[in-house]
């Protein structure tokens, strides 16, 4: 079952990747006027002036470290030691 979850995780995060870097190259070659001037709140319109490329990409680099460590590739440790006097 980790198998499977590690694989399905790389192939959406390189799909991912790999569609947020096109909807880059897209918009560079046809740029769109965007309205800045919408109304609301400020996290909003933050929100609003992400590019959706750069989510996509985001989303997709999650996924793929997600996959390292459902595939063992990658694993975390921690400890914690109480010293006695």
């Amino acid at each position: 079952m980790r198998d499977w979850i590690s694989a399905l995780f790389a192939v959406l995060g390189s799909l991912m990747v790999l569609a947020g870097g096109t909807i880059t190259v897209v918009k560079t070659v046809a740029p769109v006027q965007v309205d800045e001037t919408a109304p609301g709140n400020a996290l909003v319109k933050r929100f609003r002036r992400l590019n959706g490329a750069d989510r996509l990409v985001l989303w997709g680099v999650v996924l793929l470290f997600l996959a390292a460590i459902a595939a063992g590739a990658i694993a975390f440790n921690f400890g914690a030691e109480a010293g006695t006097r």
